[in-house]
C-alpha cells in the first residue's frame, strides 16, 4: 500500500478532532454552571432527582413505558407486513389478524382497567 492512500483518511481525521475540539472549547467557556430550578426539577417521572433513591415510587410510569414499547413493536411488524401485502399467502394474512387481535384484547383489557389513566 502507498502513503498517499492514507492521506485522504489522516485528513479528515485531523480536520474532525480539530472541529472537535474546537465545539468542545466554546461549550465549555460559555456555559452556565449553575443549574435552574426548572433544570432540576422533577421530571417525568416523578422522581426528585436530589433526594434518596429508596423512597417507593408508583409502578404506573413503568406500566405506561411497557405498554408504550409493546404498541412501539406492533407498529414494527405492521409495516413490513404492509409493504408486502400482495406477495403474501394467506396463512402469513391469517396470522397477523390473530397478532393484531391478541394485541387489540390487551388493548381493550388495558383500558377497562384503567392502565391508562394517569393521576
Amino acid at each position: 500500500m502507498k502513503k498517499e492512500e492514507f492521506i485522504p483518511i489522516i485528513t479528515i481525521l485531523i480536520l474532525t478532532c480539530g472541529f472537535s475540539t474546537i465545539l468542545l472549547t466554546i461549550t465549555i467557556l460559555t456555559s452556565k454552571n449553575n443549574p435552574e430550578p426548572e433544570k432540576i426539577s422533577i421530571y417525568e417521572c416523578g422522581f426528585d432527582p436530589l433526594h434518596t433513591s429508596r423512597l417507593p415510587f408508583s409502578i404506573k410510569f413503568f406500566l405506561i413505558g411497557v405498554l408504550f414499547l409493546i404498541f412501539d413493536l406492533e407498529i414494527s411488524y405492521i409495516f413490513p407486513w404492509c409493504t408486502c401485502i400482495k406477495e403474501i399467502k394467506w396463512i402469513s394474512f391469517i396470522t397477523m389478524i390473530f397478532f393484531l387481535t391478541i394485541l387489540t384484547l390487551g388493548f381493550i383489557y388495558e383500558w377497562k382497567e384503567e392502565g391508562l389513566e394517569w393521576e
